[in-house]
Order: structure tokens, then sequence, then C-alpha cells
């Protein structure tokens, strides 16, 4: 019997046998007593991909039912949202699942094109996934640093364009040079002609090089400048932030004596005013909401990269490392296994990022699931109904779902 790649034997003990726990009929007895172990250890990491393949497919898709759903989330940031999440959904489906069967079964159970294919997958989902953190935090740094510009620059056309970069980016350094045997040594060529059982992915280091440093380190440079120079221009207009709201709680009532009307006060209160002493101005009440919105997704970001750097760095240090430092360089299996799921893990943190820190995001969650749980709940009432031919009244807030999604589309229309 094999488990996971390990040999299990088996011996029959006969009947009145002097080895201990026999039965009269004969009885199967396992000689291996690590086994219980083994099969623990496959149950065990069997449930944990499971639940990051379920928590990323499930989470993406709810952002990008969402975005879709509520005419609120439809700005040009959430373009590279929904890309992001069709990426990662793909992450899940094309590249969790395989690997996922290999650490199962223990060997690799489809043909040569199927493990290509796969590997192609991989790198190119992962990589159109960093990337798409990458433009997004171009976009935030834009939005913060040169909101003036920010309008003219990242219209829909140049958005559509940055995504179409990603995608051949993304597809040039995955399925050309593996389908085209470009991304290995000639030995391990030979060696997949005459194991075609085996789906190890060797790389020779050009490759590494070039596909490391398109799908981590050079978005990864980038993000770490721009979110630098986010942070150090949040921090900026935090300050003027504060002392304009002190300003507009505080001119008013100066305002009011000089001038002695309550019109005028409110005048000041929401208008935006020069202010020919100090030559700084007193923002509206609009622009310090839309300033403190980008200062939380300037946060949020924050998180994201984080997250990023936590979950692909360990990995693409021991890819480039292990690709240079060759046979040499010995890592264990279970290292590599952790490494791998670690980054994956990273598709499905990004949906749990946005419910958390973005109100929007949080909000238009709880409407799309409770749209679908209330859509559910009476098609099983109607159901009932049907067969029972009873009235059965139908207890979940559907009806004032039913009014957000009127009150969105209204909106969407005017």
């Amino acid at each position: 019997m094999t488990i996971n790649g390990y040999t299990r034997t088996f011996v029959l003990i006969q009947p009145n046998s002097s080895v201990e726990g026999n039965t009269s009929n004969g009885t199967y007895m396992e000689t291996d007593p690590d086994m219980w172990d083994d099969i623990l250890t496959l149950v065990l990491k069997s449930c944990a991909m499971i639940i990051i393949m379920f928590a990323a497919v499930f989470g993406n898709t709810l952002v990008i039912v969402s975005v879709f759903r509520h005419h609120k989330l439809r700005i040009t940031t959430n373009y590279f949202i929904v890309s992001l999440a069709f990426a990662d959904t793909l992450v899940a489906l094309l590249a969790m699942t395989f690997n996922a069967s290999v650490k199962i079964a223990g060997r690799w159970v489809f043909d040569p094109i199927t493990c290509d294919f796969w590997n192609s997958c991989d790198v190119l989902f992962s990589t159109a996934s960093i990337m798409h953190l990458c433009c997004i935090s171009v976009d935030r740094y834009y939005a913060i640093i040169k909101p003036l510009e920010y309008p003219n620059k990242l219209t829909g056309r140049t958005v559509a364009i940055m995504l179409i970069c990603v995608w051949i980016s993304s597809a040039l350094i995955s399925f050309i040079p593996i389908f085209l045997g470009w991304y290995t040594t000639a030995d391990h060529l030979k060696f997949k002609e005459s194991h075609p059982e085996d789906c190890s992915f060797v790389v020779n280091k050009p490759y590494a090089i070039i596909s490391s440093s398109v799908s981590f380190w050079i978005p990864c440079f980038i993000m770490l400048f721009t979110y630098w120079k986010i942070f150090l221009e949040a921090s900026k207009q935090e300050k003027t932030l504060l002392k304009s709201q002190s300003g507009l709680y505080h001119r008013p009532s100066a305002d009011h004596t000089a001038i002695g009307g309550v019109n005028s006060a409110s005048q000041h209160r929401y208008s935006h005013c020069d202010d020919t002493e100090s030559g700084h101005f007193t923002p509206t009440k609009r622009h310090l909401i839309k300033l403190k919105r980008e200062h939380k997704a300037a946060k949020t970001l924050g998180v994201i990269m984080g997250a990023f750097i936590l979950c692909w760095l360990p990995f693409f240090l021991w890819y480039v490392s292990i690709t240079m430092c060759g046979d040499a360089c010995y890592c264990p299996d279970i290292v590599v296994d952790v490494l791998f799921w670690i980054g994956y893990f990273n598709s499905s943190l990004n949906p749990i990022i946005y419910a958390y820190f973005n109100r929007d995001f949080r909000e238009a969650f709880k409407q799309t699931l409770l749209s679908m749980f209330c859509a559910c709940r009476r098609i099983s009432l109607q159901d009932n109904h049907r067969r029972e031919s009873t009235n059965v009244p139908c207890n979940c807030s559907y009806r004032a779902t039913q009014d957000i999604g009127l009150v969105e589309n209204k909106s969407f229309r005017d």
C-alpha cells in the first residue's frame, strides 16, 4: 500500500500465532508504527490547503461581484482590484489545485504537457497578482502626491493599457519560455524525457534572474519607493489637515464677530477661502473628506504591501539563492512546500484586508452576502410552498436588500 509516496508493508498474522494482538480468524497488522502519524499529517496538510484555496476563490469572487453590483465601488482604482481578484482566483484554481494534488498523492498524476501548463499558470498568475499590487501603488502615488495630475494621467484608457501590459508581460515570462524549454537546463530536459511522471520545476540561472526580477524584485522596489513617498506626503498633509480643521472651527467665530452675520460664518466654514496673510487656504469640507479617504487608502495600501512582502519575500529569496547555489545547497522538501503555500496564501489575504480596512468594501461585502443568503432562502421557501401549498413567510431582510439595489441602480442611471 502506498500513502503519500511511502510504501507500507502488511503481514498476515495466522491464528494461534505468538505475535501480540493476534485473533482466532487472522488479522492484518501494520508493521510501521509511523503510519497513522503520516495519515494525520496528510489530513491536516490537505485541510490547510483546501481552506486556503476556498478562501482565495470565495474572497476574490466576492470582491469581483461586489464591485460590479455596487455603483459606489466603480472607481478607477477598483478596476485594478477587480483584475487583481481575477488573477488571485486563477492562482487558486489553476496553481494551488495542481500543487495540492502533488502533495496529497505524493507524485505527479498527469501528463508532461499538463505539467508545463501548471508551471506556466503558476508563474503567470502569481506574477500578475504581484504586478497588480505594483499598479495599485502607482495609482495611489498619483492620487496623493500629484492629485491635480491624477484625473488626466490615470484615465480609463491608461488603466486599460496598464492592465494589458501586466497580463502580457506575465505571459511572456511564463508560457513562452516554459513550453519552449528556455527556462531549464539541457540535463533537466533529458531527465524529463526519460521520466514523464516527474514534474519538478528546475530553472537555469538566466531565467531565475529574469523571472524573479519581473515577478518580484522590480515591482517590490517600485512599491517600496511609491509607498515611502506616499507616507511622507500623507504625514505632511496630515499636519496641514489638523491645522485646517483647527482653522475651520475657530475662524467662523471671529468672522461672525467682525461681520455680524450667521450666514457669513457658515460661508467661511464650508467654502474654499484664501488666507492672504499666511498664504494658505482653508479647504472645503468636501476636500477634507477626500484627504481623509486618501490617507485611509494609503494605510490600506501599506497593509497590503506588508502582507505581500511577508508572503513572497521568503519564497523569492529561496528561489534565487537555491538556483545560484546549485546542487551544493540542499533545502528540505517540507521547507519548499511551506514557502510555496505562504506565497499562495497572499492571494486569500487581499480580500480580507479590503473588508477590514475599507468601509465601502465592507458594506458591499455584507450586502452581497445578504443578497446571496436571502436569494437562496427565498428559493428554498418557494420550493416548500409548492410542496406543502402553504404560505411560508421569508423572515430575512431580502426586501431591504432589494431596496438597496433599487437605490443603487437609480443612482447608476442618474
